[in-house]
């Protein structure tokens, strides 16, 4: 059975307050707005607050954390240093309703200004953060996410020494 999938670009959907530091995603189609807001702030636990207390997150390295405290820590220490400058933009955006209260939800996010460890400005990347959302009282929530980094051009990486880089077979 096939359910509805909608396709958006960089927009602004609904997204309120009611008096709490945690927004109100009245769509899943908001999260990833949301989400970029929260990096903003520079508080892990901003980007804590769009999870379910039970929620996981994988990050672009395999590191799998569960539940907000475990997702808030490691968020709040890459905000206060290496991505202490970064930006993250918004670019494609699909949703797909499971149901009436659940939604997966795939974005593309652009980051610019990380640091690299000798302080130097690193390059500018690319992922894909997908969100399983699940709609709980007047929100809706990440059960669990993961975001996978974007390699233009190559088709999977190859472990070498002790280290993974990606390639492309076709050359």
């Amino acid at each position: 059975m096939s359910r509805a999938l909608t396709r958006s670009g960089p927009t602004r959907p609904a997204v309120s307050r009611l008096g709490t530091d945690a927004p109100i995603l009245t769509e899943p189609e908001a999260f990833p707005r949301a989400f970029a807001d929260a990096w903003a702030t520079r508080q892990g636990t901003a980007i804590a607050a769009l999870f379910t207390d039970d929620a996981d997150f994988v990050n672009v390295t395999g590191l799998w954390w569960r539940g907000r405290g475990a997702i808030a820590k490691p968020h709040d220490y890459a905000l206060k240093s290496f991505f202490a400058d970064t930006t993250l933009r918004i670019g494609r955006t699909e949703t797909r309703h499971l149901g009436p209260d659940v939604a997966v939800v795939r974005t593309r996010l652009h980051l610019t200004g990380q640091r690299a460890p000798d302080g130097s400005r690193a390059g500018d990347r690319q992922t894909i953060l997908t969100a399983i959302l699940r709609r709980e009282g007047k929100s809706w929530l990440a059960v669990s996410a993961q975001n996978t980094e974007v390699s233009p051009g190559m088709e999977t990486h190859l472990a070498e020494d002790d280290t993974t880089r990606p390639v492309d077979y076709r050359r």
